[in-house]
């Protein structure tokens, strides 16, 4: 496991922070490494070059094999994200790849979609539960990664 890994795993490991992160550096394999090592489910959809939200919140179901009611709308996609119990772990982690252009050429989307994802991650707070989302592409205000201090 490389030194990003282990960094990465540390900061998955505190459930407390889980939220909606930009991805330093596009390590995206250091990141699945981390959220493995720790029995996470890791979740992963490429936007592509999908400029609509309706095509995109299809790919999301297509990407991340959602179960067959899934409507393609918000609703749906919490509904769907906030019941894995097909695919059951002690914490998830969800990266999300080629947003720059749905961010930039529609933002209101982008924000409603991020507000749905905040609501999945408040629903498994709840139960004790993280679910971590990461942009790997242009921060464009998303937050940093939260760095832990050495104690």
């Amino acid at each position: 496991m490389s030194a990003m890994s282990q960094k990465l795993q540390k900061v998955l490991a505190q459930s407390s922070f889980a939220g909606i992160y930009h991805l330093p550096h596009s390590d995206c394999k250091a990141l699945k490494q981390a959220a493995l090592a720790l029995g996470y489910g890791w979740l992963q959809t490429d936007f592509g070059d999908s400029r609509e939200i309706a095509a995109i919140l299809k790919k999301i179901g297509k990407d991340l094999r959602l179960p067959d009611w899934y409507g393609a709308n918000y609703d749906a996609l919490a509904d769907c994200l906030t019941d894995l119990s097909w695919n059951t772990a002690p914490g998830y982690v969800l990266l999300i790849s080629g947003a720059d252009e749905i961010h930039a050429r529609d933002s209101a989307a982008f924000d409603t979609l991020n507000e749905v994802l905040a609501g999945v991650i408040e629903n498994w707070q709840e139960a004790n539960i993280p679910f971590w989302v990461f942009y790997d592409g242009r921060p464009n205000g998303l937050a940093p990664l939260p760095t832990l201090t050495p104690q």
